[in-house]
């Protein structure tokens, strides 16, 4: 938390620039600092705000390191919860790693219990784009989803009550990303749910379209892969993630805000949502002291910046 001595006149409202925090370096390229670093955003009126990231990779798919690193790292960069969501049909470690698509969240749930991080079981519904990736979270089990045809896949996710979102929508092009009728269909039947406005470094500005027009949940996420060498976030850069504003901590809780709505997308140094959680975030990361000093032509104010954003 830093403080900002602001002069200026009256009437005039002004904007501080938060200040990020100084963590330690690595002793090498894949050992990092064990400090967990503290990424603050606070509550808003009757919930608590979680930081999220609901699609990452293992080696139990193509990504690069074990459950349980995603894990430690995950706490390190202050996140809430994580979804570890390996590819059901991508699996380029097959001869290396067995191809249980259950096994990644087995290795990884009890050391996110123990650092205190929610974990819903997920996966990704690999297909080609078009129709697209899809991740389906809260799942009871993986293996049911893994069928021939992708419209079976998202039945069988939804049979499970699963929160099932669209990732990276333009990640091949607009073209390849464009609105189908497969897409109408399941939304129709109430099978998609939300929708990837950002992942990783990449903004989709149709996604977030859609999601104000069909009322998705708006999601952003990092889709890691590769080891995580970050050592500081910063508002310019840090992990993509969604902030979920849950009435506690509980997957249960999670659940229900995920499905009504309740997100804010943090990517670089912005926020994207919708205004009726925007504003209370903002209100609630601002502190104004009273006038430390004041005459008939200025004020002096202390403004304080409680968040991880300028």
């Amino acid at each position: 938390m830093k403080h900002v001595r602001i002069f200026f006149s009256i009437f005039v409202f002004i904007c501080t620039v938060g200040m990020p925090i100084s963590f330690s370096q690595p002793t090498s390229w894949s050992v990092v600092s064990s400090a967990k670093q503290e990424v603050p955003f606070p509550d808003i009126p009757g919930y608590q705000t979680l930081k999220c990231d609901l699609h990452s990779h293992t080696v139990f798919s193509d990504g690069l390191v074990w459950p349980t690193v995603r894990v430690e790292v995950a706490w390190r960069e202050d996140l809430d919860v994580l979804v570890i969501s390996d590819h059901i049909e991508y699996q380029p470690h097959r001869e290396d790693i067995p191809t249980n698509l259950n096994r990644s969240y087995q290795l990884a749930s009890g050391s996110a219990a123990s650092k205190n991080i929610l974990m819903p079981r997920g996966t990704e519904i690999t297909r080609d784009t078009p129709p697209g990736h899809f991740n389906a979270i809260f799942l009871e089990d993986i293996e049911p989803v893994s069928t021939e045809l992708f419209i079976d896949s998202i039945e069988a996710a939804n049979k499970q009550g699963a929160f099932v979102f669209w990732n990276h929508q333009a990640w091949q092009g607009e073209e390849r990303g464009k609105w189908l009728d497969v897409h109408t269909e399941i939304n129709e039947k109430g099978w998609l749910h939300g929708m990837e406005v950002c992942n990783g470094d990449e903004y989709y500005p149709t996604a977030h379209q859609w999601c104000l027009e069909k009322n998705f949940t708006m999601l952003g996420n990092s889709d890691i892969h590769q080891p995580s060498l970050l050592t500081e976030s910063t508002p310019e850069k840090h992990r993509t993630v969604t902030l979920v504003f849950v009435k506690d901590r509980t997957l249960a809780a999670l659940k229900e805000a995920l499905f009504a709505g309740r997100t804010a997308v943090w990517y670089k140094n912005q926020l994207i949502g919708r205004k009726e959680y925007l504003e209370p975030l903002f209100a609630n990361s601002i502190e104004i002291s009273a006038p430390y000093i004041s005459t008939p032509d200025t004020n002096c104010y202390e403004i304080t910046n409680k968040t991880a954003i300028d």
